[in-house]
């Protein structure tokens, strides 16, 4: 019944491929940082029962932006035309400003990383982006 009940939820999200590729690449982001930031903690608390402090001290260490920049360009070249579009496209976006903690070409290829996964998110391309958010947390 509840499963049920979120399916209907997201049915009323059903975004065509030409309203998410002219989506703002600042849009493609914000939502792009929100799906990244849960994977992330389900990961960890998929671990074992950690305080929460501790939680958050490890997320850190994936979601700042140096670290998606370092994601972003270990995976590059395992990424398709559009979806390098999509990445180019946000590292390219003016945005109004730069977190204390981070120079701009580490925030700005952070930005073109989180773009990617929201343009996936939105499009339910579940399969690939379960291949990226895999890419991103792996050493390789």
């Amino acid at each position: 019944m509840i499963e049920n009940t979120f399916d209907t939820f997201l049915e009323q999200f059903n975004f065509s491929e030409s309203e998410i590729n002219n989506m703002a690449p600042l849009v493609l982001a914000y939502i792009g940082d929100a799906v990244y930031e849960v994977f992330i903690r389900t990961l960890l608390i998929s671990e074992g029962n950690i305080p929460v402090h501790k939680l958050h001290k490890r997320s850190i260490e994936y979601v700042k932006a140096k670290a998606q920049s370092d994601i972003i360009h270990r995976i590059m070249e395992k990424l398709n035309p559009d979806e390098l579009n999509v990445v180019r496209r946000g590292r390219n976006a003016k945005s109004g400003t730069i977190p204390k903690n981070a120079d701009v070409g580490e925030y700005k290829y952070a930005t073109g990383f989180e773009s990617l996964i929201g343009y996936l998110y939105l499009r339910r391309d579940n399969h690939r982006l379960m291949e990226v958010l895999k890419m991103a947390i792996s050493e390789e």
